[in-house]
Formats: C-alpha cells, sequence, structure tokens
C-alpha cells in the first residue's frame, strides 16, 4: 500500500516539474519545488500509513494476547459505522467473552477442587497408560500416597494397579484387623484433550456394613430371645419344684445329689435368661441424649470404679465434648473393666503389678480416649466386636460390643491394638469427634 500510493505521486510531481520547465523558471527553484512536493506527497504517505496500519498492529496485538490466554489488551478508539472500528469492537467484544468464560472456567475448576478435596470419598483418575492424574486428600489419607510425588506416574509405582484392574461394584479392604475399612468400587470414564481416561471412585461401607451387621444380630438375638425365654422359664419353674419335692420325698445321700442336680439345673437356667437380658439391652440402646461435658471428670469418676488394680489418669489438658455423659461413661467403664481383667488374667506376665493408664489427647476433630493395660495383649483381634464371642471364662462378650455401638451411636470407634512400645498389653482407644455436625443426632 505505501508504495502504490508512493507511485500516485510520481505523476504529481512529474506535472509540477514540467509547469515548471514552460514557465521558464530557474532550475534551483525548479529543484527545490520538487524535492518539496516530493517530501511533502512522502509525509502525506506515512500520515496516510499511520492511520491505516496502527489500528491493524492494534488489533493484531489484541489477538496475539488472546492466542497467549491475555484477555486484558483492548483496541481503542473503535467507533461504529466504520469498517477498521467495527472489526476492533467485534474484537472487544471477543475478548470479554473469552476473558469471562475463563474466569467461570477457574471458578469452577476452584470449585471441583475443592469438592474434591472436602468429599470423604477418595476419588482417582488413570490415563491409558495407567499413569495418575488426579488424586484428593481423601485418596492420599487412605492409600497412604503423596500426590505432588505420585501425579504423572505409573500406578504400579504405588500399587494402585488393583484399583485400574478392579471391576465395578468391587469390594475390597486395603487395611487389617478388627475395624479395616470397606470400600467400592464405582468406575467410570471420560475424556480430556481428546483421550480417555478412567475415574475410580471409593465408597466407604464400612458404616453400613456394620450397620447391617448389627440388625442382623439384633434379629437373631430377638428370635433366640424368644424361643429360649419360652423354654427357660418353665425349665427353672419345674427343676425349683422338682428340688423342693426332693428334699422332702427321697432320703439319704441319693436325695442330695437329685437336690444339687436340680439346683445346677436352674442355677443355668437363670444364667442363660440374664445372658439373654443383657444382650436384648444392648441390641435396645437408646440414642445418645448429647450434652457438653468435661471430659476430665469423667475420666476420674471411670478410674474410681475400678478398684481391682491401679488405674492413674495421666494428666491432660481440659477437653469439653458433645457426648451422653451416661453412655460415655458406660463405654469407658468397659474398656476399663476390661483391661484390668486383662491385666489380672492367668496368662499375664508382667511382675505382679497390675495397672491400667488413661490419657486422652485431641487431634483435629476428635478426642482420642486411649485405655493401656500390661496384660498378655491380643491374640486374635479379628472377634473382638463379634457379639456371643469372649475369651473369659465367665465373660458374655458383651462388654466391648456394647462400647463399640456406643461410640458408633457418636459417630465415633472402638479401637483395640497391641502395645507397640516394646511391652506386653493391650491399648483401646475410643475416638469421639469434637465437631458440632454430631449434634445432628439428636437435633
Amino acid at each position: 500500500m505505501r508504495l502504490w500510493l508512493l507511485l500516485m505521486g510520481v505523476p504529481v510531481v512529474v506535472f509540477t516539474w514540467l509547469a515548471l520547465h514552460r514557465a521558464m523558471a530557474d532550475m534551483t527553484v525548479q529543484w527545490i519545488v520538487v524535492l518539496i512536493t516530493t517530501g511533502g506527497w512522502a509525509f502525506c504517505v506515512s500520515l496516510v500509513m499511520e492511520q491505516v496500519t496502527r489500528p491493524l498492529q492494534t488489533l493484531a496485538n489484541v489477538v496475539a494476547a488472546l492466542r497467549e490466554d491475555d484477555y486484558s489488551f483492548r483496541a481503542r478508539g473503535a467507533l461504529r459505522n466504520d469498517a477498521m472500528g467495527d472489526l476492533a469492537l467485534e474484537i472487544n467484544a471477543l475478548a470479554s467473552m473469552l476473558q469471562a468464560q475463563r474466569a467461570g472456567a477457574l471458578e469452577a475448576m476452584a470449585l471441583v477442587e475443592r469438592v474434591l478435596n472436602s468429599m470423604q470419598s477418595p476419588v482417582l483418575a488413570f490415563d491409558p497408560e495407567g499413569r495418575l492424574k488426579l488424586m484428593n486428600a481423601a485418596a492420599e489419607q487412605m492409600l497412604g500416597v503423596d500426590a505432588k510425588r505420585a501425579l504423572g506416574h505409573p500406578a504400579e509405582d504405588f500399587e494402585l494397579a488393583y484399583l485400574i484392574d478392579a471391576s465395578d461394584d468391587d469390594l475390597f479392604s486395603p487395611g487389617n484387623g478388627q475395624q479395616a475399612a470397606r470400600w467400592i468400587v464405582k468406575r467410570t470414564s471420560f475424556r480430556l484433550s481428546g483421550i480417555p481416561h478412567t475415574l475410580v471412585v471409593l465408597s466407604d461401607v464400612s458404616a453400613a456394613l456394620r450397620e447391617e451387621e448389627r440388625l442382623a444380630w439384633a434379629r437373631l438375638i430377638r428370635v433366640l430371645g424368644h424361643e429360649i425365654n419360652n423354654s427357660l422359664a418353665p425349665i427353672k419353674s419345674i427343676a425349683e419344684s422338682l428340688r423342693g419335692r426332693v428334699a422332702s420325698s427321697i432320703p439319704g445321700s441319693q436325695g442330695g445329689d437329685f437336690e444339687r442336680g436340680l439346683e445346677v439345673i436352674e442355677n443355668r437356667a437363670e444364667s442363660l435368661n440374664r445372658f439373654l437380658q443383657a444382650y436384648r439391652q444392648l441390641m435396645g440402646l437408646p440414642a445418645p441424649r448429647l450434652e457438653l461435658i468435661p471430659l476430665c471428670p469423667l475420666v476420674g469418676r471411670v478410674a474410681q470404679l475400678e478398684t481391682r488394680v491401679k488405674v492413674s489418669v495421666a494428666s491432660g489438658r481440659e477437653i469439653t465434648l458433645p457426648a451422653d455423659p451416661d453412655q460415655i461413661q458406660q463405654a469407658l467403664i468397659n474398656l476399663v473393666r476390661n483391661a484390668a481383667e486383662a491385666a489380672l488374667g492367668p496368662d499375664t506376665t508382667h511382675d505382679g503389678t497390675a495397672c491400667v493408664e488413661i490419657e486422652w489427647k485431641s487431634t483435629g476433630n476428635e478426642v482420642v480416649i486411649g485405655i493401656t493395660d500390661n496384660g498378655p495383649g491380643l491374640t486374635n483381634a479379628n472377634n473382638l466386636f463379634v457379639p456371643f464371642y469372649t475369651t473369659k471364662p465367665n465373660g458374655t462378650g458383651i462388654g466391648l460390643v456394647l462400647a463399640q455401638q456406643i461410640a458408633q451411636a457418636h459417630r465415633g470407634s472402638v479401637e483395640l491394638r497391641n502395645r507397640s512400645d516394646g511391652t506386653s498389653g493391650c491399648r483401646a482407644e475410643l475416638r469421639l469427634p469434637l465437631t458440632s455436625s454430631v449434634r445432628e443426632l439428636v437435633s
């Protein structure tokens, strides 16, 4: 364009020179006028080119910025009813729209990231080569993998290949012990940059399974209790009546044998009835009536109730938690009683000084109450919370189950494991939440 505009000025310069030549003007004057005419024409061409090229350069800069994802540039001085102005206004509108879309996308990504990190369900994503592309905080905690170190690496490097090979609705348990969580796998696929990826969501079904297990035990105990109770009452009554008759009708040692045998039948029937009534009470545990209670006095009262062994209470800062004081006290009594009986058991190998220690601490949103004994420790941890299971000669198997039911009703848990300090014994932990969401149980 500049070249054509300059060429268009050639006839003007030539015409000016010819006019001066015909007028018999001085040669110096002719050259001066020609130079002035040429310079003026070049200056006008520069002005025209400035008016044409500057808006184009501005629009080119705006488009280049858009290509670099910088939406802050705008073309100024654009007016309607002008070809260049209309183009500039449209590019400005495009930049504003892309800026709004980018802001919306960033906000949506921030929301998705916040939701993922606040989810209690682990979420992971893998590309077609099995490399980890996404992992939320729950997945890091559950699998024990650092996301910053794991992202972009193959799943096999972190022993996560089983998640890729798992089918939809598969059930697995990554932990061991009586409180091992059980997870169900949900799989789906999505595309990222046109490449198919696999999304894996793990749902904790431990609480639901434990609730189903509790309901199954409740139904079983209800049926057994009804049938056995219908037989125990007449057995006890008949044994009591026969014992009274035998004492008066059969003299001598033979009558004494009959009487002792009937007494055994009567006592065992009564013991079995108490056993069933205890389990009925367990399965009919009421919902907790929450109130804010100080933990230190509660633990002190529980320690004073156990007189068979020395129960020491470690000093800790005062904690107030929302709980049912009667139920939490009963759970602690059962755990302390279980620890004392373990410390006093015949298989204990300590120096003869049985002791139980209670301590507590707050970790994040929960309080952990630990009861430690110096007994023989656990030999079979898988059946600790199974109703009817007990390792004590006169036990009913209700103490730990009742403590677990109380903890779960408060959205907490009970865990038992052997001591890890090199000393024989067991450590029971009662975990209770400190957050206000617990109040929803009774609201």
